[in-house]
């Protein structure tokens, strides 16, 4: 049903596509400086991206929905809305959940390479191990190498997707039990939903935790194309490597402490503040604590982001299920008096651009609150949700022919005597 949906959309996208290239094609749309040839290319356009945009006063926006308006529905309900551009109907929904429930069993080889790992390897370094055995049983590559058109390299992108997508939450409850030593893995549950089940296999008995999982799955999705796991993982799609190579490349990104791995250093902060005072400090003296760690030369874990200019609405979504669902709990009542504190610091600070919170400044204290401790895994809960992006962003790329993608190096030679 899905791939019927997108083939009657996809005629109408590479028409569109079509007629602005036409019209279009030749428009300027982004100037380059050198500092940002050096700087990392930040806010230069030069890619397209259909499924998310980022507004630096809205934050988050799916397929034309504010992410605050959407909190309410499924991960499987915001894949769908990422593929196709559409909510799903009751039918549709179905329809996606019973793929994800017929291809979530995970081959018994993936096990046996896990269990060869050393003991302390990284769970994001399990992840994207476990993810890259899997190409053996791509179905793009055995397309692609069967000599299919390039008008169905979408179809068989969208296949290993959704495959790929089914298996993570197993494969990730696995790691955890395994990693952490927290007994035999736990079979499905098929009577859940895909983030329900997820909870169900990490062993976490909580229905309010399978609540969080949902909107923590959901929450993640997307964010843009230009992000460093999302490029990543379409640069390595445009070279028709699979999605299993290409998402595993990704996730490889989102795993650096800059990017996927920020929550856990915004929870060891707010652990810290718990830990200096004992308990929740007042807010004198958490804006005290706050300055005297600026003053230190040290930044505030959780506050700025590169494009936003506003609090995330993912942490806005985040601290609304905190305030419904946890009561008494220091470490949340910390996560709310640092978003009233640090802000107004810093602002009179004067160096941050966007004094407000990103999504990592309240997702670590979640988990933690229902007992999911282990800092180094919670990249592995984002990695399940960003998953869904990539593989939407590639599928529509295939779709649209978009080539491999090379942007040009200059060396700083040629700038000095161009520029």
């Amino acid at each position: 049903m899905l791939q019927k949906v997108l083939t009657e959309k996809i005629s109408r996208w590479q028409d569109e596509v079509r007629s602005i290239v036409k019209e279009k094609g030749d428009v300027k749309i982004s100037d380059v400086t050198v500092s940002q040839a050096y700087g990392g290319m930040r806010g230069i356009k030069g890619l397209t991206c259909e499924t998310s945009a980022v507004s630096a006063d809205k934050g988050l926006i799916i397929r034309g929905y504010p992410l605050l308006d959407i909190t309410h529905i499924s991960p499987e309900e915001v894949f769908y809305l990422l593929l196709t551009g559409n909510l799903p109907d009751a039918e549709a929904l179905a329809d996606i959940r019973n793929q994800l429930r017929e291809n979530q069993d995970v081959p018994s080889y993936v096990w046996r390479i896990l269990e060869a790992m050393p003991e302390n390897s990284h769970p994001m370094t399990m992840l994207t191990t476990a993810i890259q055995s899997m190409q053996v049983d791509s179905l793009f590559v055995s397309k692609y190498d069967e000599g299919i058109p390039k008008t169905d390299y979408w179809k068989w992108t969208l296949e290993d997707g959704i495959r790929l997508v089914a298996k993570l939450t197993g494969i990730a409850a696995g790691i955890y039990r395994m990693r952490f030593n927290k007994g035999d893995r736990i079979a499905h549950d098929d009577s859940l939903d895909w983030a329900g089940n997820f909870a169900h296999m990490l062993g976490i008995k909580d229905d309010d935790f399978k609540k969080l999982m949902r909107l923590y799955l959901m929450l993640h999705c997307d964010h843009e194309g230009g992000n460093v796991s999302a490029f990543s993982a379409l640069t390595v799609a445009s070279a028709l490597s699979s999605p299993y190579l290409s998402v595993a490349a990704g996730l490889n990104g989102l795993a650096g402490p800059l990017h996927g791995l920020a929550n856990q250093e915004c929870l060891k902060f707010v652990l810290e503040v718990r830990d200096h005072f004992n308990g929740a400090p007042s807010t004198g003296e958490l804006k005290q604590f706050c300055w005297d760690r600026l003053n230190d030369g040290r930044v505030i874990p959780g506050y700025g982001h590169a494009v936003l200019r506003c609090p995330d609405p993912r942490f806005t979504a985040f601290v609304e299920f905190g305030k419904d669902h946890i009561k008494d709990d220091d470490i949340f009542s910390i996560v709310g008096s640092l978003f009233d504190v640090v802000p107004p610091v810093l602002q009179e600070q004067g160096k941050a651009k966007n004094p407000w919170p990103n999504v990592d400044a309240a997702s670590g204290s979640l988990l933690y609150y229902y007992g999911l401790t282990e800092f180094n895994y919670y990249t592995v809960l984002f990695s399940i949700s960003r998953a869904m992006g990539m593989i939407s962003q590639m599928v529509i790329n295939r779709a649209l022919g978009i080539p491999i993608t090379r942007p040009k190096s200059v060396t700083s030679e040629w700038i000095k005597q161009n520029a």
